[in-house]
């Protein structure tokens, strides 16, 4: 089964996916990543991206579509695919539905994640992060259980907070989305694939739609749902 998550900046799918990816054996399609690992490749596409991106230059949707189809055809995986990041244009959800039937697969749900704006808002600008661990805070709804000190590493005053989560960044980061994402979501509602999930529930409320939404596939498909998880 093959998964994209949309949202903005902010809603949680970054926090969702992660889930995903590490509990129920999901394998993440980043783009970023497999551009990256294909500059190491000793092959005429990797020496092509690493050309390509010596120079500054983009690369095009036709190279990205071919690192898909190698990760798709080369990584054996019950549960299936999450994509990070792909498709971000109407040209590119085409050339995904395109090399999907090519290889017999499909993409069966479309996560949107939506959220209030001006709850985003309160949600991003109070959030900072432990330089030490990462773990995430926020200001309001999660701040440290000791102030100064990270819960989980026990570092003191190392906390980071993002020069762009602030209201005036926030807005320009959200137009962006909505420009570009906007058309994307009504495509995929067209081809009845999108899910649609208020952002502004629990991480587990929100993973269990997104569980449902993947049982009830595999249900159709025949499968065992629960001797595919990988559980950790």
């Amino acid at each position: 089964m093959n998964l994209i998550l949309f949202g903005p900046p902010g809603a949680g799918k970054g926090t969702q996916a992660e889930i995903l990816i590490n509990k129920y054996n999901i394998v993440q399609i980043s783009t970023g990543d497999m551009l990256r690992e294909a500059q190491k490749d000793e092959t005429d596409l990797g020496r092509k991206v690493a050309s390509i991106m010596a120079k500054g230059e983009l690369v095009t949707d036709e190279i990205v579509i071919g690192l898909i189809e190698k990760k798709l055809t080369n990584d054996e995986n019950e549960i299936g695919f999450i994509f990070d990041g792909f498709p971000r244009t109407l040209a590119q959800a085409d050339a995904l539905g395109n090399l999907l039937d090519s290889i017999g697969q499909s993409l069966d749900h479309v996560v949107e994640l939506y959220v209030d704006d001006e709850k985003l808002v309160q949600r991003i600008i109070g959030r900072f992060t432990c330089s030490s661990c990462g773990e995430l805070y926020h200001k309001i709804t999660k701040p440290p259980k000791n102030e100064g000190i990270c819960d989980v590493c026990g570092s003191k005053d190392k906390f980071n907070f993002r020069q762009d989560d602030n209201e005036d960044s926030l807005k320009i980061r959200l137009l962006a989305y909505y420009r570009d994402t906007s058309p994307l979501i009504g495509y995929y509602h067209v081809f009845n694939k999108l899910r649609k999930i208020n952002g502004l529930g629990s991480v587990d409320e929100i993973q269990n739609k997104i569980r449902n939404f993947i049982k009830k596939k595999a249900e159709e498909l025949k499968l065992d749902f629960f001797d595919l998880i990988k559980q950790k």
